[in-house]
């Protein structure tokens, strides 16, 4: 038996139970997508997508009508939606309450202000660092300020650093002119930095192009986290003499631990003929498990409702590839790890149910409702994988099966 995760960052499916504690009540990553493009999924929404979004959209504080996508056929898969028990809407808190670690402690976060990094950790990092100085310091998009002083790190060689609403660090510089390895130490350097700030982590940034306008962020993005704070299902897996395959930058959200196996990979097509490779040639016993990231950070935070359309309806085009490949006991996951709304305001995450959805031979078609946590999804895969259960979450497999 294998499970494989499909991973859409961002792709939240309403407003959760504490949205208005964040600023997000009204958030529908889904059905604001689905608005704006008119939206055609037809394997998503067989599985149950569009079964779910509408749910969703029922328990939602501020009702926005009726959900803009519809299925009447027959649907093949089990669905739900799942609150979040962890108190961040970030990357790590996402991933690890779905592996059944909810975040229940505060992250830190550097200030919405200017300067963003404490003195003393802007000192340090230019001294260890051996740095003339650094440019940023604040809250940004990481587009917008690649536009903003990209030019300026390529004539001065100085660091382009940068934060969000995420309890995160960005060091952003040139692949050619400041180097990749080089990038890299210096993450290292501002890793060890900021664990006395509780910082969740500290991300790579690499970029080329020549000017303003020109700048794109390469694929050799890297993200250096903290550890969860107690095993995961990855690792009960490991500890049980399975196999955890990362594809993309999953290896990176779990700091490396519990992944046996990590596949590179850079963009969504990518990423997904790297998990189609996987699903054909992966042992029993496996957990495949993969983040396809530029629904986030091409088309969420960049506010790009039309772009996240398109890229969902290529992703659904190109599913019956792996569906093909699945074997009898193999179960394969689609959920998501926040939201990032494209209609929303401002550029950040938004705090919304995920989806769940469960298909394979043996899963049967039922609504699996609203569910307390995330970390129910990782119980659910860990009783499939005979796996010890997690410490949090409800496992809801005897409901799956045939």
């Amino acid at each position: 038996m294998r499970t494989i995760i499909m991973m859409l960052d961002s792709f939240g499916v309403g407003e959760s139970d504490d949205a208005k504690a964040f600023g997000d009540e009204g958030a529908n990553t889904f059905a604001h997508i689905a608005e704006s493009y008119q939206l055609q999924i037809p394997n998503m929404a067989a599985m149950g997508f569009a079964a779910l979004g509408a749910e969703a959209m029922k328990v939602s504080h501020v009702k926005s009508g009726k959900f803009p996508l519809s299925f009447s056929g027959k649907i093949t898969g089990a669905y739900g939606y799942a609150n979040e028990l962890s108190k961040g809407k970030d990357t790590p808190s996402g991933h690890w309450e779905i592996m059944g670690v909810p975040v229940l402690f505060e992250w830190g976060y550097l200030p919405k202000k200017y300067p963003s990094m404490p003195v003393d950790l802007k000192e340090a990092l230019i001294t260890i660092g051996g740095l003339k100085g650094i440019l940023g310091d604040k809250h940004s998009s990481g587009t917008e300020i690649l536009d903003e002083l990209g030019e300026e790190h390529m004539r001065t060689g100085m660091p382009i650093i940068y934060t969000s609403a995420d309890s995160v660090l960005q060091i952003a510089c040139h692949e050619g002119t400041y180097g990749l390895e080089k990038l890299y130490e210096l993450c290292e350097i501002a890793r060890e930095l900021v664990n006395s700030l509780n910082i969740g982590r500290v991300i790579a940034r690499p970029f080329t192009g020549d000017k303003a306008g020109s700048f794109i962020r390469t694929g050799n993005r890297k993200d250096l986290s903290v550890l969860p704070p107690s095993p995961t299902v990855l690792d009960k897996q490991v500890a049980a003499g399975g196999e955890v395959i990362s594809v993309g930058k999953i290896a990176d959200i779990f700091a490396h631990q519990g992944i046996t196996q990590k596949i590179k990979a850079h963009g969504n097509m990518d990423i997904f003929d790297k998990t189609l490779e996987q699903v054909k040639s992966a042992p029993d016993n496996a957990i495949i498990f993969a983040n396809f990231v530029d629904f986030d950070s091409l088309y969420g935070h960049r506010r790009d409702a039309l772009g996240y359309g398109a890229a969902l309806e290529e992703f659904d085009k190109r599913l019956p590839e792996i569906m093909s490949q699945l074997r009898e006991d193999d179960i394969m996951v689609f959920t998501a790890d926040h939201g990032c709304d494209p209609t929303w305001e401002g550029s950040d995450h938004t705090r919304e149910f995920i989806p769940i959805v469960f298909f394979g031979a043996k899963v049967k078609s039922v609504n699996l409702g609203k569910r307390s946590s995330f970390a129910d999804i990782g119980a659910t895969i860990a009783e499939h994988m005979e796996l010890e259960p997690p410490e949090y979450g409800t496992s809801f497999y005897q409901d799956l099966k045939l």
